[in-house]
This record gives structure tokens, sequence and C-alpha cells, in this order.
């Protein structure tokens, strides 16, 4: 039997990737909306009620409506919008953080996949603070990159415009107010007291993602090397298909001491490289922006609610 799929903003950056990953998979059956009803409330909880799954690609304002839409208890959601990924009754989409974290998805009807941003975050502060190394408390700093496919159809226009404002061929730090959307769930999943200080950087490639903080020894909970820290990761994530600690400074996978952010493009997978020394530190995700970072982690939390291999069409 083949499970029917429903994408809810097909149209969004998103939403055809997920289209695109479902291209070869014979175990689904994707339901279409006509174009002109796209957004006719009654039309999509028409195909949302008779989904097995729903994904929601949308604003945070039309995810919540389309979460009122659905009537049928049978229909699980999954939504890669901001609007509740902070909602205790959801689960939070990203299976490496913990057993609980994926026993959570595993069990819900409802999970939020997480921010493209906040998983890189994430992966990083969650077992910080977890294994103790570092408090609550601590003064976390941020610094990321990413590709410009991450904007929105707007700025992907004005990356790809011919006639461009010469700006946009150099990296571009905003979020100025210190308030990104991302914020409160980056917060929120790792177990920080206080929310981080958050730099982001849109740069002038298409796709790929690092998420870097930087730590200073004197202030960690546990006396640590860098050497110990990267096997702490290196533990804590053991075992895990898409996430993978390298060796101490990237030994054996980065060249020339850089790490670049759009290796892992096209995929599903996160690395994460602990560098620095035994005073300062630094531990750097990188993944995809478009992939770990949004439709290869909803596809991923819908192969593990099926009870399926989690990488399959991955």
């Amino acid at each position: 039997m083949a499970y029917k799929i429903f994408i809810d903003g097909k149209e969004g950056t998103t939403g055809l990737k997920i289209f695109e990953r479902f291209e070869n998979r014979k175990d689904i059956e994707i339901l279409l909306i006509d174009e002109d009803k796209r957004k006719d409330s009654a039309e999509r909880a028409k195909f949302i009620n008779e989904s097995d799954f729903t994904f929601l690609c949308l604003p945070d304002a039309a995810s919540i409506e389309a979460v009122s839409l659905c009537t049928n208890p049978k229909t699980k959601i999954i939504d890669a919008s901001t609007a509740h990924r902070i909602n205790p009754d959801w689960a939070y989409g990203f299976p490496e953080l913990s057993p609980a974290h994926r026993e959570k998805i595993i069990n819900s009807s409802r999970v939020a996949a997480p921010g493209c941003y906040a998983s890189g975050f994430a992966s990083i502060c969650f077992p910080l603070v977890k294994h103790g190394i570092i408090s609550a408390d601590y003064p976390i700093v941020c610094h990321a990159v990413s590709g410009y496919s991450g904007a929105g159809k707007k700025a992907i226009a004005q990356y790809e415009d011919s006639n461009r404002n010469p700006e946009l061929k150099s990296p571009r730090l905003y979020a100025l107010t210190q308030e990104h959307k991302h914020l409160p769930e980056m917060q929120k999943v790792s177990g920080l007291n206080y929310k981080p200080i958050f730099n982001p950087y849109v740069c002038d490639y298409f796709q790929g993602m690092t998420v870097t903080i930087s730590l200073y020894s004197r202030l960690l909970e546990k006396k640590m090397s860098a050497k110990e820290i990267c096997e702490t990761f290196k533990e804590h994530y053991k075992g895990c298909h898409f996430v993978k600690t390298a060796d101490f400074l990237g030994e054996g996978i980065l060249q020339d001491n850089f790490i670049a952010a759009n290796t892992l493009s096209g995929t599903n997978n996160m690395q994460i490289f602990v560098c620095g020394n035994d005073e300062r530190i630094t531990i750097t995700s990188r993944f995809d922006n478009l992939g770990k970072g949004a439709s290869g982690a909803a596809v991923q939390c819908m192969n593990i609610m099926m009870g399926i291999d989690e990488a399959t069409g991955l």
C-alpha cells in the first residue's frame, strides 16, 4: 500500500526539494492540488485530510491555519515552518540529538522540522549542555554562513539577476537587531538559559551552510582539552547515519585547514569539526541548508514515522 502524501506549499524552495526527493519512490502517492486552488482553504483541507502525511512548507500563519484544517486523526503533519518548533506538543525533528528526540518522532503525529541555522546550532550546543561541558548560562556567540537559497524566492531572484547589485558578491551580515526568527528554537532546544549572540551571513553561492560557536576553555564547566571535547562529540553521535564528528582538526577530511560551506550540498549529511587549541576552541557544523537543514530533515522524519529505513530516498 502506498502512503498518500500532500505537500502544502509545493511551489516554495523547501516544498520543491521535498517533491524532488520523492521522484523515484514507489511507496508513496503524491496528492496534487490544482494550481488555481493552492490557497483555497476548503480544497487544502480536502487534501490534508485525504493524506497519510502532509508537509507544510508555508509561512507561519498559513501553517497554523493548515493544522486547524486537519480533522482526520490519522493524518500526520510535518511542519517546515517556524510555527511549531518550540511547541511542547510537537516532536522536534532532529532524531540524532538524543534517543528521546527520536522516540518522540516515532510516536508523534505532529513533527516540527528544525530551522537550518538552528539545526547546526543545536547539533553543537545540545551535546555541550547535555554532557555538562558548558553551563546553561554560557555566553554563546555564534557565527554562520549560508548560501542564498535559504533566503527565499525574492533573494534568490536578486542573486541570480545579471544586473544585480555588486554588493551581492560579498558575504552580507544580517539579523542586525539580534532577533533572528530561529533564536527561540536555538535557545530552547539546546537547553540554554539565554539567547545567544547570532551573526548569520548570506553569501554568493546557492546552497550549503556552516554554523560555528567558540569556547574559552577557562569558562568550561569541566576541564577538558579540545581533543577530549572532540571525542565526546564522536561518542554522542556514534552510530548516527547522517551526523558524523570528524577527527580533531578535521584530519583526513579538510584540505589546507579550510572548512568550505558548500561541500555537503545535495546531501542529508552533517559533519561536525572540533578545532582550535586547549585555550580557545571552535566547533563547526557543516551541512546543506536545503538538506539536513530543511527538506532532507523533513523526509528523514517521515521515514522514521513510517518505521522504514530513515535514509530511504536520501
